[in-house]
């Protein structure tokens, strides 16, 4: 599992064998089940995710409606990155849609491999880059598309998400009601 995240990180920054064996030496290692909460709102995060196998789902609860934010699959980060800085409860949840195996890095471990290893503050901030310009065009395509154009946005950049995940789910992701997507994929298919 390590050395898939290994090569991952060999496409952002360079490490020694010695950095490489710290980094091996603070992972953990985890399967979760169909539905089971890697975290739960009212939790405080205090691990990084690497997504191995299977997909999870974040989403919010707000008043007993399950908003879905994201979806992280094979080879994806995750982490509630407010909550894992501050130390503060988290108000995210994030389920396993499928079976997974993951791969962890405590916050106490991290700040270790960082002291010891600058090139890792270096894969932190760049990854946090990354994360934060994820977020930006998730907003954006909330803000400027229009449903339809968000569903094919979708089925161009993530398409085995539309085989993996619930229709209901991806309602809740592209900010729909089930039914508008049911009339979105109608149309798209009646045009083929």
């Amino acid at each position: 599992m390590v050395d898939r995240i290994l090569h991952q990180i060999s496409g952002i920054v360079t490490l020694n064998d010695t950095e490489r064996a710290a980094f091996v030496a603070i992972t953990s290692f985890r399967s979760l089940r169909k539905h089971e909460l890697l975290l739960r709102a009212g939790d405080v995060c205090r691990a990084i995710t690497f997504v191995h196998s299977g997909c999870l789902r974040l989403f919010y609860n707000i008043d007993g409606v399950e908003n879905t934010v994201q979806f992280f699959c094979e080879n994806a980060w995750h982490t509630d990155y407010g909550s894992f800085l501050t130390g503060r409860p988290s108000s995210e949840n994030t389920q396993a849609l499928e079976a997974c195996e993951v791969v962890q890095f405590h916050r106490t471990d991290l700040e270790q491999l960082y002291l010891q290893h600058p090139v890792f503050e270096r894969l932190g901030r760049i990854s946090a880059e990354n994360a934060f310009m994820s977020l930006g065009a998730r907003n954006a395509m909330l803000t400027n598309q229009t449903p339809e154009e968000r569903y094919q946005q979708l089925a161009h950049d993530r398409p085995e998400l539309l085989q993996r995940v619930p229709q209901y789910h991806i309602a809740s992701f592209l900010g729909i009601k089930p039914e508008t997507l049911s009339r979105i994929r109608k149309r798209m298919v009646s045009r083929v």
